[in-house]
């Protein structure tokens, strides 16, 4: 009997290396879509698209377990219009390829799991959100809506869809997280602003487990909150930060300063700015056990003493 296959579109990043690793440890055959192929000797194949047009790559899907699409350009650059239509459209145009594609092959993926983002929610204050609050109204809320609407008009009614609003992943070998840990070890880890904006954080080992339980558990369908049931506020997330790295103390980080720093980093200042208290309401109540719920263990996991 064959492996069970998985596609990973934009698998060769920070999270789709996690997956390809994780689930080729489980005995899938694992197969990632990416612009540039390189041969690899971890046992996952690697396949060129480009993330719009069909290719072939499009038979990798025909009797696949899953399919899941993480592709996008990053949003941690200057949020101008320009930008701001390249990452819009590298998003929905992934999407749309791949429904084209499902409606290309005899035996669709099973499940399509798609990214998404917590930013849906746009700047939330000091108010909890779960998966029914409504859209945001900023930038960010507005991609998310146009990603997530690509995702639920597609035309896919043999494959169970789950859509992973993902938060501030933790994790040593990407994301945020090394920019944050680096300036914390130049005693640069003070709070952003006033420091009462919220961060739903989730480390990447909770976060692959969602992945895999949104493959493996045929009762999970819909949108989730990809993101630890602790969201905390940024003073208290560089208070720990510090705290794992012994930089007791770091002075804050007034606005216009970040908003410098930003501009000098070649990203967008309202990253680090705007709240987002988000909870997985549906995570909890479907069962899910995080590894990493406290923030504080998650820090000491990824930087041990």
């Amino acid at each position: 009997m064959s492996a069970k296959r998985i596609v990973i579109a934009g698998g060769s990043g920070f999270i789709g290396t996690a997956l390809a690793k994780e689930f080729a440890g489980r005995g899938y055959e694992v197969i990632v879509l990416t612009r540039r192929s390189r041969v690899r000797r971890d046992g996952v194949r690697e396949v060129v698209w480009d993330g719009e047009h069909s290719g072939d790559w499009i038979p990798f899907l025909d009797g696949a377990e899953a399919v899941v699409n993480l592709t996008g350009r990053s949003i941690n650059c200057p949020h101008t219009p320009e930008n701001l239509r390249a990452i819009i459209a590298s998003r929905v145009n992934s999407v749309n390829a791949l429904a084209a594609a499902l409606g290309q092959v005899k035996t669709p993926p099973r499940v399509w799991v798609q990214a998404s983002a917590v930013g849906f929610y746009g700047d939330t204050k000091n108010n909890l959100c779960d998966e029914n609050s409504p859209v945001g109204n900023d930038s960010l809320a507005g991609i998310c809506r146009q990603w997530e609407n690509a995702f639920n008009s597609a035309v896919a009614p043999k494959t169970r869809r789950v859509t992973l609003r993902i938060g501030f992943v933790l994790g040593r070998d990407g994301g945020a997280l090394p920019v944050l840990a680096r300036l914390t070890k130049l005693f640069l880890g003070g709070a952003v602003g006033n420091g009462r904006q919220f961060i739903s954080w989730i480390h990447l080992a909770d976060l692959v487990q969602m992945f895999v339980a949104s493959i493996e558990n045929e009762n999970l369908a819909g949108t989730f909150n990809a993101v630890a049931p602790d969201a905390v506020t940024n003073a208290e997330f560089m208070r720990e930060l510090r705290r794992a790295l012994h930089r007791p103390w770091s002075p804050p980080a007034p606005v216009f300063a970040v908003k410098i720093g930003s501009r000098l980093m070649g990203s967008e200042a309202s990253l680090a700015l705007v709240s987002q208290c988000c909870a997985p309401k549906k995570f909890l109540t479907a069962g899910f056990e995080f590894q990493f719920s406290n923030l504080r263990a998650a820090l000491e996991n990824l930087y041990p003493r």
